[in-house]
């Protein structure tokens, strides 16, 4: 009774080890993708000063920004806004733990005369259901991965929309103003 109460409880650390979610989520490196290009350029079609231009543009800027929402002197994405999702084990470290789990198992509650046959066969059956827990692990991993990776590629489009919108609104003013913007 001792022996099934001991396989009982090393099972149960086993399986509860396997439940482990596998993966972390990191700051992604600061390779992201480049900010939106905002450059306007514009040239005076009245005569306007060099002090006059200045004034206008930096007044079109305010205005541009208000509209818009976007302020190209301002980082848009902070790096720690971007994730990476990595595993927290090494490859092959459930199917180890199971194999080794399950010849200890079958090796204990085998007959006396057979532990080698249940030694091999609780490490065959650990070892596929660590390999079965090590997938799951993976494709959450990769799941997770994805909506973030489509979380980030939703903000960059907004940001893309508001720096469209920021070119808009700056032309816009500037044309307004006299001069013509390329």
């Amino acid at each position: 009774m001792q022996i099934k109460l001991f396989a009982f409880v090393l099972l149960s650390i086993i399986v509860t080890g396997c439940t482990t979610p596998g993966y972390t989520v990191h700051p992604r490196p600061a390779e992201a993708r480049p900010l939106p290009s905002t450059p306007i350029y514009f040239y005076p079609t009245r005569g306007q000063s060099m002090e006059q231009q200045e004034r206008d543009r930096y007044e079109c800027y305010l205005w541009a920004v208000k509209q818009s929402g976007f302020d190209p002197g301002q980082a848009q994405l902070a790096p720690h806004q971007r994730v990476e999702v990595k595993p927290t084990t090494p490859p092959g470290s459930d199917v180890a733990a199971g194999a080794v789990g399950g010849a200890i198992i079958g090796s204990i509650v085998s007959p006396r005369h057979d532990r080698g046959h249940g030694l091999v066969f609780g490490a065959i059956t650990g070892a596929i259901l660590g390999a079965a827990s090590e997938s799951a692990k993976q494709q959450q991993a990769q799941r997770l991965q994805r909506h973030y990776d489509a979380v980030d590629a939703q903000r960059y489009a907004q940001l893309e929309r508001q720096a469209r919108d920021y070119r808009r609104a700056m032309s816009a003013c500037l044309e307004g103003r006299g001069y013509t913007v390329r």
